[in-house]
């Protein structure tokens, strides 16, 4: 069935598109219905217009407040067409239908994004809009629902399509997208209400994204995937714009995701190649493309086809460098020209531009899906608890810098995780392995096949710190690291076995540090 349009309301924060759209529905004849601000633009670029508070007979109270929450309104919207009850209502009360509803909403999200206090934030809060969205919604069997800008175009191909009319599917397709926007926008409102209670876990928590972008698949070819976007103004990979390359994947964005975040950690320049959510070389260095020699030297088969990111303004020089690796993705602060023009020499490489780093210490909250429900905990901001030197020997000021940088990388490796680490730059990574011995050994074996293809003769990993995200259960994954050579050993201790753990240091002639505070990834 289609629905003739003969009366519009249009009422909109955003005036984008507003004036074309309003002059199309004049030239079909729409009597248009408008408020405040939509009506003045109309009315300014010569469009007819009607106040709302001419049609309903009723004016505009409490500093707006009260303007569309009148049965004239919402009568005209929820009236069912061909009822006669509902039309005989109509005739009383003298409702005229109204065919097309043109609204979004009072910038809440801008306002608390933007920093407004309470108060401001209160009163961008919109109640009129979407009780006639919900309204037209339900009724969108006879009403055509508009809540974005970018759909006016639609709209006037419809209408121009169907001789001023619109189809069912149509009208359910902006009917359906009119409800998310509705609920994204109480999603919004209720997590900021609830974060001004003190609540961090309400009894109903609500979540809501914006669609960036349709994939043709997940993790795997057989899975549906798609990135939503929720606001956050946090500098990674939602916010980030695409130099150039193919249409990022879902492995793509969560392996940047992983790779930026790692290298935000770090004060100093750093790089971090990642595969498969998991550095495979980490490093710190004067000049960024020391940084991401290292970083590289650690892995150099696993970062085939990894992700490179930095912290620190993307360089020619080690553009030059990364384009000699086949990379997926590299993702930088900023990039200068140049080395843009260095990468565009590899056609199928993502090169992604945030415009800044996020705050590894900043507050935020990380979801995850399990079956008929998720769970919801704050993000891992913090490092250490204070760091305390249980052994005989204390580390070297070299050792010391190099166990904080190790632990840095720990929290952001798969859990259990074992770094071996020198002079600023990760010697091997254990990854993800089912015993934390397994991880050390693992890590060991990087060290020894990194020093080969280096052409060294001695494994990486003598000489080293080792760094364990979780504590050691039992000595033997702290005698698997000394065997491979280290020196020095940070990890969180609590194990009811620690007195073990140390007499064993304590043999070994290794110092080993406390932080107080684990960091399980998985």
């Amino acid at each position: 069935m289609t629905a003739k349009i003969r009366r519009a309301l249009i009422s909109v924060s955003d005036k984008t598109g507003l004036v074309e759209f309003g002059k199309f529905l004049s030239s079909q004849g729409v009597e248009i219905l408008s408020t405040g601000g939509s009506a003045k633009a109309l009315s300014e670029a010569g469009v007819p217009v009607t106040e709302v508070s001419e049609h309903t007979g009723f004016p505009e109270i409490m500093d707006g407040r009260v303007k569309t929450l009148q049965p004239a309104i919402h009568g005209g919207l929820l009236a069912v067409r061909g009822n006669a009850d509902h039309e005989a209502a109509m005739k009383e009360h003298n409702i005229a239908p109204i065919d097309l509803l043109a609204v979004n909403l009072y910038p809440f999200e801008e306002t608390v994004a933007g920093g407004g206090d309470f108060d401001a934030c209160i009163e961008n809060i919109d109640i009129g809009g979407p009780a006639m969205i919900r309204a037209a919604s339900k009724n969108h069997a006879f009403v055509t629902v508009v809540v974005d800008p970018d759909d006016y175009g639609r709209v006037m191909d419809e209408m121009t399509a169907g001789d001023g009319a619109t189809t069912d599917d149509f009208r359910r397709q902006l009917a359906a997208k009119a409800y998310g926007r509705t609920g994204s926008y109480d999603a919004a409102i209720s997590q900021w209400f609830a974060a001004q209670v003190g609540e961090t876990f309400p009894a109903r928590a609500v979540f809501a994204g914006q669609l960036k972008q349709t994939m043709r698949y997940g993790e795997n070819p057989h899975q549906d995937a798609a990135f939503y976007v929720t606001g956050e103004q946090r500098p990674g990979v939602a916010t980030a714009a695409q130099v150039q390359g193919k249409e990022l994947s879902y492995n793509n964005l969560n392996d940047t995701d992983a790779a930026f975040e790692l290298v935000a950690e770090f004060p100093e320049t750093a790089c971090a190649i990642i595969k498969h959510a998991n550095p495979c070389g980490v490093a710190t260095a004067p000049s960024l493309v020391e940084a991401y020699q290292k970083a590289l030297a650690c892995d150099t088969e696993s970062a085939f086809g990894g992700i490179v990111a930095v912290n620190r303004t993307l360089d020619a020089a080690t553009a030059e460098e990364i384009a000699k690796l086949f990379a997926e993705v590299v993702i930088a602060p900023e990039i200068e020209d140049a080395a843009k023009q260095i990468l565009a020499a590899k056609k199928n490489l993502r090169v992604l531009e945030t415009g800044g780093m996020p705050d590894p210490e900043a507050d935020g909250m990380m979801v995850r899906a399990l079956s008929g429900g998720y769970l919801l905990q704050g993000r891992d901001n913090r490092l250490l608890d204070g760091l305390k030197v249980v052994t005989k020997r204390s580390p070297s000021d070299q050792e010391l810098a190099d166990l904080k940088f190790g632990f840095t990388v720990c929290k952001h490796v798969k859990s259990n995780a074992i770094i071996y680490v020198k002079n600023g730059a990760t010697m091997g990574v254990g990854a993800g392995q089912m015993s934390r011995v397994n991880s050390s050994r693992i890590a060991a074996w990087k060290a020894a096949d990194a020093a080969r293809v280096a052409g060294d003769a001695e494994s990486w990993a003598i000489g080293s710190v080792v760094a364990s995200d979780a504590f050691f259960p039992f000595a033997d994954g702290l005698l698997a690291a000394v065997e491979a050579g280290a020196t020095a050993v940070i990890q969180p201790g609590g194990s009811i076995r620690d007195e073990e753990v140390i007499a064993a240091a304590d043999e070994a002639g290794l110092a080993m540090v406390f932080t107080g505070m684990r960091h399980f990834r998985h």
